[in-house]
């Protein structure tokens, strides 16, 4: 099966264009085009259209797009009884005396797509239906041949695979959320017991932010790419089935991906404003000002706006003081490539840099991008709500659907780098599990440290004490 950097290639070659105003709209079978893409259809001839046949194999991009958008109008379960339908009928599967050369023209076809689905939607079949289908169809493929039960026994056994990493991650995650915890109570009953901050585990901004890209590359490799169109699906109030195919774990690993952000930036702001002296007050600023910027150098785009946004909390940027000794000019050089102005406009210029270095990389250092993902996910929202899922006549809106696959194909290529960098395992522990502080621990921490101000801040900190 090819990789997934060839679908994106496809996606961004010159044959991907759609000029809406220079022809005549074509209809086939249901299928409506315009300069040779694909605008719109009804759902059922766009069903047809991915189910292959002796003479027709449908386009890789045409897969991809589909089996992701097509989950705001149909359930993936119901998507895949549907297709294992037209299979079925199609090749007359179910009939007796079947003619097993006519299913050996086939069943390569068919199982190719299974083969696509699971590898690229691995965990819609968490959903014990889409297991289900799946066997089902593939039982009547092989129909009795030795060598495409052999496929199939593959396809299970990968599929397995990953759902099995899957699962283990999930628990890795929980457990490190756990440990957190519990340090953080530590850290309540007896505050000199964790003496240790980030720079005595280890004082190299540089080594920092490659233990930040190990984290964020993992945690990117467990999204899913159906995860940032599921996270907008509404649920059908006629589905109470919770077993097969749980809310929750729709969009698990994105959310798990969003709190990560949000940890990096309350670790950061715990780690400036814990310190009882200004001058290390000073010196965690301008640590983490060094590790950002290393960030942004390796294409680590959220570490970085993790980073900068922990900064710029309240309780870290009222520390007039502490900012007076800091030499802020390369904070503010950061600040600026990730301006929120003209629709992040500095830090989209940015992400197109990497990307296109990315593109051109002789080597894993450079194929390095990591996205800022909150406003990956608000692109994918505001694209969303932009755009009608079914057109008046009740057609599928396709020109929808290659927008969202154009979105996520860049990302699904981004997910796939390895880490080029060691792993060192004392620094990764600390910043997944140092305890951090709640809003009001940070402000109660700032005010210690520099008196209030104002008599907004005196009352506020009179009713944190």
């Amino acid at each position: 099966m090819p990789q997934t950097p060839t679908l994106v290639t496809m996606f961004d070659s010159s044959s991907f264009h759609r000029n809406l105003y220079q022809s005549k709209e074509e209809s086939c079978s249901d299928l409506y085009y315009q300069d040779n893409n694909l605008l719109s259809g009804s759902l059922e001839a766009l069903i047809q259209h991915l189910v292959p046949n002796v003479d027709y194999y449908p386009d890789r991009t045409y897969i991809f797009t589909f089996l992701l958008s097509s989950r705001l109008l149909i359930h993936p379960s119901e998507l895949m009884a549907r297709v294992c339908h037209v299979c079925v009928e199609q090749q007359r599967l179910n009939e007796p005396g079947l003619d097993k050369s006519q299913v050996r023209k086939i069943a390569p076809k068919i199982l190719q797509l299974l083969t696509e689905w699971t590898e690229t939607f691995p965990y819609d079949f968490r959903d014990e239906r889409m297991m289900r289908n799946l066997k089902d169809t593939a039982h009547q493929i092989t129909n009795g041949d030795e060598m495409y039960r052999k496929n199939v026994q593959q396809i299970m056994q990968n599929l397995i695979r990953k759902l099995a990493a899957l699962t283990q991650y999930e628990e890795l995650i929980t457990k490190i959320n756990a440990q957190s915890t519990d340090r953080m109570t530590v850290l309540k009953t007896k505050p000199q017991s964790i003496q240790r901050d980030i720079i005595t585990v280890c004082s190299d901004p540089y080594t920092v932010a490659q233990q930040l890209t190990h984290i964020e590359l993992e945690r990117l490799s467990y999204i899913g790419p159906e995860e940032f169109v599921q996270a907008f699906v509404q649920k059908d109030p006629l589905d109470n089935n919770e077993n097969c195919y749980s809310d929750r774990k729709k969009t698990r690993n994105l959310e798990a991906y969003v709190e990560w952000f949000n940890r990096l930036s309350y670790l950061v702001a715990t780690e400036i404003c814990m310190p009882v002296k200004k001058k290390h007050r000073a010196r965690m600023i301008e640590f983490f000002i060094d590790v950002a910027r290393e960030c942004f150098n390796i294409g680590n785009f959220n570490s970085l706006m993790a980073i900068i946004s922990g900064m710029n909390m309240s309780p870290v940027s009222r520390l007039k003081k502490t900012w007076a000794k800091v030499k802020t000019a390369k904070f503010d050089i950061l600040e600026h490539q990730m301006d929120p102005s003209s629709n992040f406009y500095n830090y989209r210029t940015a992400l197109r840099g990497a990307a296109q270095r990315s593109l051109t990389a002789h080597s894993n250092r450079e194929k390095i991008v990591i996205p800022f993902c909150s406003l990956l996910i608000k692109d994918i929202y505001f694209l969303n709500e932009g755009y009608t899922s079914q057109l008046p006549n009740g057609h599928v809106n396709f020109e929808k659907f290659w927008e969202l696959a154009k979105q996520v194909s860049e990302f699904m290529t981004w997910k796939q780098v390895e880490c080029p960098f060691e792993k060192d395992w004392k620094i990764l522990h600390y910043v997944l599990t140092a305890p951090i502080f709640s809003e009001d621990a940070l402000y109660l921490a700032s005010y210690e440290s520099e008196s209030p101000e104002n008599h907004i801040e005196k009352d506020r900190w009179k009713s944190l004490r």
